[in-house]
């Protein structure tokens, strides 16, 4: 499909994907990002591009003056990587064991370093840009540490603004919408303390596994039963634990899970739910339990204004066509919800390829940034940038 990509972004594609794929060789886990900050900090000074170091920990905010306007906007990418183990066999593979960039950070920040250098060379516009590298997205919640470190009470800003690939998504084309768009991520923690025995004899025990497993199952019937069908939730157990040996019933039983959907009162059902059913199935079997609902990320909601501008500096990029403003919702989580809490913003998936480029999905083993993608992602920041400031006086 033609691109209408900038002529000096293409030009640099060479550098982008070298610059893309050492940050990809060096992998940081959240708040240990040490060296990428380092490289982002040393790319923004070589661009002439002030920079601030320390919100989060570990992140960095790069800020571009232009003209005398005072308007300013947010751009915003994450750094981190996450804790598993790279099965890739290129040349530019992970070199820390059990560490990886399985989610896109390293293009994400690449991107932006991109969109940034070019607007230093060539700022037509009026007015400031931040452009706000972020530390711990992967389930650290670094987006919420940069505000309650200050963000956007030392760089004010109008809006706020995001972008993340999408491997099912082909390159060349966008994906966005209004209101929700990514779900909430909370987890559900579940000790059933029973009174243990053997196995032969049960009737000298209080199970806590068969407690569990009416618990669980009662929860996939709240789920089906009690919250509006239009409603898209979920709960999914991914850890349950208890006892060792097969003719001895324990004393506890332990499970966990993750809960997603798109609204508050939706997450508040559910918590309200979970307790009730828990104390009930307990209380019949003569037990009890210690349960731990943790609200982790809220879900990201794309306000309505933005949104459009966000479309609209797409489709200067791949063309109205190849932009959906009506995607589909996630069920992903995604940190920069805390951002869109503060400010109104967009957050806009970028494709990653299909088939045999970026065609499996993030968080895989197999994973890698399409390095196809790096001058569409950049040259949309600039154009989101040309729509939301006024064009420089010459």
């Amino acid at each position: 499909m033609p691109l209408n990509l900038i002529d000096d972004l293409v030009a640099r594609h060479d550098e982008l994907t070298a610059l893309r794929r050492d940050i990809h060789q060096h992998p940081e886990l959240a708040y240990e990002e040490h060296r990428t900050a380092d490289l982002v900090a040393a790319e923004l000074q070589s661009y002439g591009i002030d920079i601030h170091r320390g919100l989060g920990k570990t992140g960095v905010v790069g800020t571009l003056r232009a003209g005398g306007g005072n308007r300013a906007v947010a751009l915003r990418a994450d750094m981190d990587a996450l804790a598993m183990q790279e099965l890739n066999t290129f040349d530019y593979v992970s070199k820390h064991p059990g560490k990886m960039h399985g989610c896109g950070h390293d293009g994400h920040t690449t991107m932006l370093l991109g969109a940034a250098r070019h607007l230093a060379e060539q700022p037509d516009f009026d007015g400031i840009v931040h452009f706000v590298f972020q530390p711990a997205e992967e389930g650290a919640g670094g987006a919420d540490a940069m505000i309650k470190d200050g963000l956007f009470e030392q760089f004010p800003v109008e809006s706020v603004w995001g972008m993340h690939n999408w491997p099912t998504l082909p390159v060349g084309e966008f994906m966005t919408r209004v209101g929700p768009f990514m779900a909430s991520s909370d987890t559900v923690r579940v000790t059933v303390n029973g009174v243990g025995g053997h196995g032969a004899m049960p009737h000298f025990s209080k199970s806590p596994v068969n407690a569990a497993c009416a618990i669980i199952q009662a929860l996939s019937d709240f789920l089906a039963m009690e919250i509006n069908t239009q409603s898209a939730a979920t709960f999914t157990v991914g850890s349950i634990h208890g006892g060792d040996a097969i003719n001895v019933i324990p004393d506890n039983v332990h499970f966990a899970g993750t809960m997603r959907t798109f609204t508050n009162d939706v997450r508040d059902q559910f918590e309200a739910g979970l307790h009730r059913i828990v104390k009930g199935i307990c209380a019949a079997r003569g037990i009890d339990a210690d349960v731990v609902y943790e609200r982790n990320y809220p879900p990201v909601i794309n306000a309505e204004e933005e949104t459009a501008i966000a479309a609209k500096a797409a489709s200067r990029v791949v063309g109205e066509d190849n932009v959906n403003a009506v995607g589909t919702r996630i069920m992903g989580s995604e940190d920069f919800a805390f951002m869109l809490l503060e400010k109104p913003g967009n957050y806009i998936m970028i494709g990653n390829g299909d088939d045999e480029f970026g065609g499996c999905m993030v968080h895989n083993p197999h994973y890698d940034f399409n390095d196809d993608v790096l001058p569409v992602g950049s040259s949309y920041w600039v154009e989101l940038v040309k729509e939301l400031l006024p064009e420089r006086a010459t």
